[in-house]
């Protein structure tokens, strides 16, 4: 079954933006963990089992929700880009 907006909704919800951690990026949960490092590490062909085994404390929805986080990125990047 293809996920709904909830499921959209609630994995985004792992993504927190505050300006006094990581200077403000995209981070999972508050924790130190920017997303564009998880992405770099994804793309760079870690599976998501070798990023968990390096960053246990992170559970396999809060890479995903990174992945939908830039999903979610490049559809509104690429809204501005049309209307522009």
């Amino acid at each position: 079954m293809p996920p709904t907006s909830k499921d959209h909704a609630t994995l985004l919800s792992r993504i927190t933006i505050d300006p006094s951690v990581c200077h403000g990026k995209p981070t999972i949960r508050r924790l130190r963990y920017p997303v564009e490092l998880m992405l770099v590490y994804l793309a760079g062909g870690d599976s998501v089992e070798d990023v968990l085994a390096e960053f246990p404390d992170l559970e396999r929805e809060n890479l995903l929700a990174c992945i939908q986080f830039a999903a979610q990125s490049l559809k509104l990047k690429s809204l501005h880009v049309v209307a522009a």
